[in-house]
């Protein structure tokens, strides 16, 4: 729920030829993949879509066409196996191998990152602010506050709607919105003060 507005890639999506693919391979993509499956069971490509509007898109956009392809490639290194529906919708249904619960568990105890990559609009604008009028930064710090105003507000109402006593997944949950509504209120003060006096340097 953290948005960043930026998203990070890895260099290459996966491996041929070899028995056990080796984490720096795989992007970022394909573990939200493998998470996903690990923590809610099989899934189709429609029902991982469906999860990651609801809990990953707002940190993490994915484009939809990726949770079509990933899972068939993760099929075919060994970490998701396949199993295709006779009757019916005919739907193709993905299950998590022993491997691809190593390759998550290893991904996950790695405590490198590629570094995160953050592109906001908004900062640009700060950064050619001494070319434009005086009153075009005030009106884009008016804008931009009531915009981080209203994402915090919306990370602190789902954090209100949460138990962490209840299990893991909800505390996992819950530490990533307290990480949303720092972000989001550091960024509001921040404009606010912006709004406020312009030509305010520091704190």
């Amino acid at each position: 729920m953290v948005s960043t507005r930026g998203k990070v890639w890895s260099q290459r999506d996966g491996v041929k030829g070899s028995e056990e693919p080796r984490m720096a391979e795989y992007s970022p993509a394909r573990y939200v993949v493998l998470g996903l499956i690990a923590r809610h069971g099989p899934m189709t490509p429609y029902e991982l879509k469906a999860r990651v509007e609801d809990d990953i898109q707002p940190f993490w956009p994915i484009l939809h066409a990726q949770l079509y392809r990933i899972p068939p490639e993760l099929a075919r290194d060994g970490l998701l196996r396949e199993e295709a529906e006779e009757a019916g919708r005919r739907r193709r249904i993905f299950h998590l191998t022993d491997a691809g619960r190593t390759a998550l568990d290893r991904w996950l105890a790695d405590p490198d990152t590629a570094e995160a990559e953050t592109r906001d609009p908004a900062q640009l604008k700060l950064f050619f602010a001494d070319l434009g009028e005086p009153a075009d930064i005030v009106a884009l710090a008016i804008r931009q506050a009531e915009r981080h105003r209203k994402w915090l507000a919306h990370y602190a109402s789902l954090r209100g709607a949460l138990d962490p006593s209840q299990d893991s997944r909800q505390r996992s949950r819950a530490r990533l919105l307290r990480l949303g509504v720092l972000h989001e209120r550091a960024h509001a003060e921040f404009w606010e003060s912006v709004a406020a006096d312009p030509d305010r340097l520091d704190d």
